[in-house]
């Protein structure tokens, strides 16, 4: 099973970008999207994706223009699950699931806390919140893939410049080690997994061109729980894909 992960930064402006020319030629087999600021229904070129042969699931937020998940999947789903029963975070749209017989996939899209106290306190909540409710579904899902921008750099190799990144929003030490934790209560990084080099980054800024010099962040991951850990075939950072400040990231599961 092939998944994606991609923070689309508006789905409607990636599709002007080629976007589903890239979909089509990549041909994953699971598709998680964050940030999709649409609602299906303003969208036209859904038909296409359903030539694609992909299945699609949509988990706007109520706000127009704002969040939203979705999932695309070439199999059926025996079940999708919207939300996660906490209001605030479901009004945003923040997470969406599909189980299959063998794994279960999340797309989710962690709030950024960067433009101001409000938000950061609301993005501390959510680690709090969502993460119990994380630990609760690996219980019942122990095959589970958590795929999403988790708008967090787990580690100084996560970052292009540490130092100067230390009391940022996405870099801050309560973050920092609330990801580790989140990893040793039996998640797997699947990237650094298979990939401990340094410069490999997810998201760079619009500014200062800083995507051609490469100076990025390393915040968009598929995590698996350790069930999934014999199953891991390949991972990757697909940089070359540019229909958003974001980058697609790769899992390829073997079920």
């Amino acid at each position: 099973m092939k998944i994606i992960t991609y923070n689309v930064n508006g789905i409607r402006s990636a599709i002007s970008k080629n976007w589903l020319e890239w979909l089509q030629a990549t041909d994953a087999d699971v598709v998680c999207l964050q940030e999709i600021k649409a609602t299906p229904d303003v969208l036209t070129d859904l038909l296409i994706v359903e030539e694609m042969g992909y299945q699609h699931y949509w988990y706007p937020a109520e706000k127009k223009g704002y969040s939203g998940t979705a999932i695309f999947t070439k199999q059926i789903p025996k079940h999708v699950e919207y939300g996660c029963g906490i209001a605030d975070f479901d009004r945003e749209g923040r997470n969406i699931r599909v189980d299959f017989d063998e794994v279960s996939v999340m797309s989710v899209y962690f709030p950024s806390g960067s433009s101001g106290d409000e938000r950061q306190d609301f993005k501390f909540r959510f680690l709090d919140e969502f993460g119990s409710y994380l630990q609760q579904l690996k219980h019942t899902h122990p095959k589970l893939v958590v795929c999403g921008d988790y708008n967090i750099c787990h580690r100084a190799i996560d970052i292009h410049n540490p130092k100067s990144n230390a009391n940022s929003s996405g870099f801050l030490p309560a973050e920092r080690d609330w990801m580790e934790n989140f990893i040793n209560s039996g998640f797997i990084d699947t990237f650094r997994h298979l990939n401990q080099e340094p410069h490999n980054y997810t998201w760079w800024s619009f500014r200062a061109n800083a995507r051609a010099k490469n100076l990025g962040w390393r915040i968009d991951y598929n995590m698996a729980t350790s069930a999934l850990e014999p199953h891991i075939r390949r991972a990757a950072i697909l940089s070359e894909a540019r229909h958003s400040d974001h980058c697609p990231v790769l899992l390829d599961l073997e079920l």
